[in-house]
């Protein structure tokens, strides 16, 4: 595990793209094939299984040392991290004499730390003492993250394709579709994702395409390009997904690469009615097929993660999928081809779809372009999105090929202005990691109803949003000064302050909801500016948030 930790901790180091690129290249060049797998498993975030709470590990932590609790807390407080807080702490724990022991990173992950898991309490203790007493200076962190499950390697799935691609010699779309749907932390795994292409083991019937993703739109450079050379399609605010048909099997693929066919399994039943050899991508989105407008992302959120999906579930969030692109037809990779003409295929394809007698036909729509003549046209029709339950516009030009990952130029989202609301600071919590000494999640209130009005009750300040983004790091000083000053109520890490202080919240939209105390879900809530212009009796209530849900 040595050299892995030696990376890890490079990587952390490292922040910019060029030397991480080269740490990774130069680590999977030299690793063994077994601990290469491991390593590359735990790069991608493919695998954070929590073997033992951070709970359980501190218990074992307390157990061993003199240090009063409240002490080990103030510790956690400054460093914000529990793995890292014990790895500190190691010197002021009792442990058993031992001598270092330095293990491969697969013995580690497919036996040592599943073996610790499985012992009795007692055992257990006694495991992870002896194992805290033996592990070279520096791996102790590794170690309580590996098995607390919480280890997130600061760097993108771009850069290790791009180093794994060096190693290969291979193009970076061979690699990123080699590790589509899943890699396998096994030495047969390593070699194979390596090996020359004609080399490379056959291609799994379920494996999906990586994905083409679009940029947010940079106006500039549509300067000098004719309308008619793109297409304009409705964003819609579903989950992207890829529908496979192959080797007379249906495989329904999430863009995070998870199969979720047991979530919507009347779209996998869908795909009996593509032809053998069938890739679409497009949209998973709850939509009847009597409504001219899909339902909102909230109904979507009621069928994923579902195991099993009854009769009741399936009537109240009826799925459809949106087909806006075809990647494979007749087994042949139609990636390479213009969008036009894939376009082309994808209509040719629906239309037999819908001459089918199959019983889900209807659940396949297409994705039709939106009319676009002049660039000045595509603000206007920006702005019907919300009529139609759309969050927005894509534009793709006709002639692109499907490109693998985000390449500017060729697709380009142009999504709706976020809506806004002024919002109180009720509570305040500690964040994580670097900022674990500062005060940078935040929850806001609305009123119940304008204070002054005509109403009979008080107004109260309800519970409407947490947001821990948009401000810069001097603004969070300056607040987190703010907060200490003016807490007025502690309930464990949280801080209840005067509700004085009033931010202007950007988001996504609204649903309705019986979990939340104002009946409302927001969706991507960000901190738009910090109000210091308005006082607290001038942020709005929660009729004006209806209002926003109400709003086609």
């Amino acid at each position: 595990m040595r050299d892995f930790c030696a990376l890890y901790e490079q990587l952390d180091r490292s922040p910019g793209t060029t030397t991480r690129v080269a740490a990774l290249e130069a680590y999977l060049r030299a690793v063994d094939p077994a601990d290469g797998a491991w390593a590359l498993t735990l790069l991608l975030g493919k695998r954070r299984k929590r073997l033992i709470t951070g709970r359980r590990l501190r218990e074992i932590a307390l157990a061993a040392s003199t240090l009063p609790e409240w002490l080990f807390d103030d510790c956690h407080a400054q460093v914000g991290d529990s793995a890292e807080t014990i790895a500190l702490l190691l010197p002021q724990l009792a442990l058993p004499e031992s001598e270092p022991i330095e293990r491969p990173l697969a013995a580690w992950m497919g036996e040592r730390l599943p073996t610790i898991a499985a012992l009795e309490p007692a055992v257990q203790a006694e495991a992870v003492l002896s194992t805290w007493a033996c592990l070279p200076e520096g791996q102790a962190f590794l170690f309580n993250k590996l098995l607390t499950g919480g280890l997130r390697v600061g760097v993108s799935t771009g850069l290790v394709t791009r180093a794994l691609a060096r190693v290969a010699g291979l193009e970076e779309a061979e690699i990123a579709q080699r590790l589509m749907g899943g890699f396998e932390p096994t030495p047969e795994a390593f070699r194979s994702l390596l090996a020359p292409a004609a080399e490379g083991s056959a291609v799994p019937a379920s494996r999906p395409f990586p994905f083409f993703l679009a940029s947010p739109l940079d106006p500039a450079l549509l300067e000098g390009w004719d309308p008619s050379h793109w297409r304009a399609e409705w964003k819609w605010d579903g989950i992207r997904g890829q529908l496979i048909r192959r080797a007379g099997t249906s495989f329904l693929w999430s863009r995070g690469e998870e199969l979720v066919n047991e979530s919507f399994p009347e779209l996998v039943s869908l795909g009996e009615a593509l032809p053998e050899g069938t890739v679409l991508d497009g949209e998973v989105i709850v939509w009847d097929p009597g409504e001219e407008r899909p339902h909102g992302f909230g109904a979507l959120q009621r069928r994923l993660g579902r195991r099993s999906v009854g009769a009741s579930l399936r009537r109240q969030c009826p799925m459809a999928f949106i087909a806006y692109d075809l990647l494979e037809s007749a087994g042949a990779d139609r990636r390479d081809e213009p969008l036009r003409r894939r376009l082309e295929r994808l209509e040719a394809l629906h239309d037999a779809v819908a001459r089918s007698d199959h019983p889900e036909r209807q659940r396949l729509r297409g994705s039709a372009a939106v009319p676009l003549g002049s660039w000045e046209e595509l603000e206007r029709q920006r702005g019907r999105a919300r009529d139609v339950g759309a969050e927005g516009l894509m534009l793709k030009r006709l002639e692109s090929p499907y490109r693998v990952g985000r390449r500017r130029g060729d697709w380009w989202k142009h999504k709706l202005e976020p809506l806004h609301l002024d919002a109180v600071l009720l509570y305040a919590q500690a964040g994580s990691g670097r900022r674990a000494n500062l005060y940078t999640d935040y929850t806001f209130a609305l009123w119940s109803h304008p204070p002054g009005s005509t109403s009979p009750d008080e107004p109260q300040l309800m519970t409407f949003a947490k947001a821990y983004s948009g401000l810069n790091d001097a603004e969070i000083t300056e607040l987190d000064r703010w907060i200490r000053r003016h807490t007025t109520e502690r309930f464990g890490p949280v801080r209840a302050v005067e509700p004085l202080q009033v931010f202007e919240l950007a988001f996504e939209g609204l649903q309705a909801s019986k979990r939340h105390k104002s009946g409302l879900a927001v969706r991507f809530p960000r901190i738009a500016r910090w109000r210091r212009d308005k006082p607290a009796a001038e942020a709005d209530c929660l009729a004006t948030a209806l209002q926003l849900l109400e709003a086609p």
